[in-house]
């Protein structure tokens, strides 16, 4: 079966900075419907490898492809279909968010698809009411919370109904109930999922698989509780043993 994503051979150094990859020699799949979570210390290349996804790097995109999406190639022929497929919801909600009402930021994206009229609208609700924002859409983006703002950024995703979620850290700055409700809301939606994220707990409860980078390099990759319950691989990437494990394998 073609993979949601595929990786091959993925490496990048960004222009005018200096000569170290940021990433290095990558490659990896993640199959239709699986949640897979990307771990490492900062600086490791989670988020460059997801702005990857859907073209937003390299700023040229090369005729040689690395990255494919449902077997789709991401080349600069592709990028329209493959923005539509893959869904990127960016670590900071106020880097996404681009107009005055919810209705309108929710709508902007199926908007460049073509939808409009009733469609538009019954889309808009119905995506607002995934995200359990219904009633929202003329309030003010800017005036919400931060768990808010990010539920609309992903109302806004979800409305381009896309078949790949690439998620940058979902649940940063948010409260205990904010990352509950975040979690419960990607453990619904269908799909393939990755996930770069500190939050090693949402890890273990969302993904079935994780893979490791540091210094822009794939570490490890393999099923997420033997890996994230190995307390020397995890402190030499800068990682920790989640809590949630410390007593399902307390001597690992």
């Amino acid at each position: 079966m073609t993979p949601a994503i595929e990786v091959r051979s993925l490496s990048y150094r960004y222009p005018r900075f200096d000569s170290r990859l940021a990433l290095e020699d990558l490659s990896f799949s993640v199959a239709d419907g699986e949640c897979v979570a990307v771990l490492g210390p900062n600086g490791a290349g989670k988020s460059t490898l997801l702005l990857h996804l859907n073209g937003l790097l390299p700023e040229s995109v090369s005729p040689k492809p690395s990255v494919w999406i449902g077997g789709v190639p991401v080349t600069a022929a592709s990028l329209d279909t493959v923005r539509q497929r893959v869904g990127l919801l960016f670590q900071d909600p106020d880097d996404q968010i681009v107009s005055t009402t919810v209705f309108e930021d929710v709508a902007f994206g199926p908007r460049q698809f073509g939808v409009d009229g009733g469609h538009l609208k019954s889309l808009v609700e119905h995506s607002l009411g995934l995200v359990g924002l219904r009633g929202f859409e003329d309030r003010e983006p800017h005036r919400l919370s931060q768990g808010e703002k990010r539920r609309v950024c992903l109302a806004g995703v979800l409305a381009c109904k896309p078949s790949v979620l690439v998620l940058d850290e979902p649940t940063s700055g948010l409260d205990p109930r904010g990352r509950r409700e975040i979690k419960a809301l990607l453990q619904s939606l269908p799909g393939a999922k990755i996930v770069a994220t500190h939050d090693l707990e949402l890890a273990v409860e969302l993904c079935s698989r994780v893979i490791i980078l540091d210094n822009g390099r794939l570490i490890s990759e393999g099923a997420t509780i033997p890996l994230l319950a190995n307390e020397e691989l995890m402190l030499a990437h800068g990682l920790e043993k989640p809590h949630i494990l410390l007593h399902k394998h307390p001597h690992s």
